[in-house]
């Protein structure tokens, strides 16, 4: 059967860019856990054209090398020929779906989002779940389907600030954004849906400041929903929004760090905001790991590489807390849920623990 390539006939010219230099092997997360070129960005772009021109198939091994990328873009920011590297990997996830190729995990995900509106299969809306009615305001809060399904704290943490800050804001009767579909190469049509309901949804509230907990989320809303409607309101991740207000924090004796979500950090520039709310709690020892802000080590946990390939997520993720551990700090903070998620499986034995920046903000104000 012919392997038809759609998405990645629009790349061809990117892919032709690449000097195959290797630079990007000294940053690539899964190289470093996995050791062959093929989970390496250089390889990758081999593999896809190999797949363009027909010379090799889409085996299990083609297909792995592309699912075990993070798209934490490290590699676009090391690449000395600008080639659109995480452009190209879900071009070529798309056209895998497109005939046929697609891993278990994944399929169940975008099953489970077409039926239930989420990626868990979780039968509650956003509103049921968060217990709070929508309501014409000009800030609104986007929780996120991981920041309600699972990691609950968060999105209540966010909430509670909002409260004790006396905001005028309302919940988004939201669905899934669509982050997830795009990362693992879903048809476009369906992520369509999405976008347009939430865009729908938000403009009938009246919303003009909308604020997210998940940094994939909030990536999602500002780089890849203008590529398909018009988003008439301003996007904030809800650190950017608090690093503005007058918090008053209790005190917190503590030596912490602070991780770079990738979505937050090199896909969207956001970079002083996290640091600058830190910066204001008293008591506090601050210490920057050694890779941080675009320099950032990825945690592991994005592009569908958490749910499919756990084993080598978990690896990145520990090489990421040893860094931690190494300049002696006791709490990982980050603003993220995936993020957290990922990390705590990496902590194993050592003496650290990984929180939202949402929660320690909500604890001391």
């Amino acid at each position: 059967m012919t392997f038809e390539t759609r998405r990645m006939e629009e790349i061809k010219d990117a892919i032709n860019i690449c000097t195959m230099c290797g630079f990007c092997k000294s940053v690539c997360p899964s190289f470093k856990v996995i050791g062959w070129d093929s989970a390496l960005s250089r390889g990758r772009i081999i593999l896809s054209y190999g797949l363009i021109n027909g010379e090799i198939s889409a085996d299990d091994s083609v297909i792995e090398s592309m699912y075990t990328c993070t798209t934490c873009e490290d590699c676009v920011r090391r690449c000395p020929s600008k080639v659109k590297i995480v452009d190209i990997i879900e071009s070529c996830r798309a056209d895998l779906v497109k005939n046929g190729h697609i891993l278990t995990k994944h399929k169940t995900i975008c099953k489970n989002i077409l039926d239930t509106n989420n990626p868990y299969g979780e039968r509650k809306s956003v509103v049921d779940t968060l217990k709070i009615a929508p309501k014409e305001a000009d800030i609104g809060y986007f929780a996120g389907c991981t920041a309600v399904y699972k990691n609950k704290g968060i999105s209540q943490a966010a909430i509670s600030i909002l409260k004790k800050l006396d905001v005028e804001f309302t919940i988004v009767d939201e669905v899934c954004c669509g982050s997830v579909m795009q990362r693992i190469g879903w048809p476009i049509e369906d992520t369509k849906k999405y976008i347009q309901k939430n865009v729908n949804n938000i403009k009938s509230m009246g919303i003009k400041t909308l604020l997210f907990s998940c940094a994939g989320c909030y990536r999602t809303f500002k780089n890849e929903y203008p590529k398909y409607i018009d988003v008439p309101f301003k996007v904030l991740h809800i650190t950017e929004f608090l690093a503005k207000q007058d918090l008053k924090l209790k005190r917190m004796d503590d030596t912490v760090t602070y991780h770079d979500p990738c979505h937050l950090g090199r896909h969207t520039g956001v970079y002083d905001a996290p640091r600058d709310i830190i910066k204001k709690i008293p008591g506090i020892k601050f210490r920057e790991m050694e890779f941080n802000r675009e320099f950032s080590h990825c945690c592991g946990g994005g592009g569908g590489m958490r749910s499919a390939y756990p084993n080598e997520s978990k690896k990145i993720a520990c090489a990421r807390i040893d860094e931690a551990t190494k300049i002696g700090a006791n709490t990982v903070i980050t603003a993220c849920p995936f993020c957290v998620n990922n990390l705590m499986l990496g902590c194993n034995d050592k003496n650290v623990k990984v929180v939202d920046l949402t929660e320690v903000v909500d604890c001391l104000l």
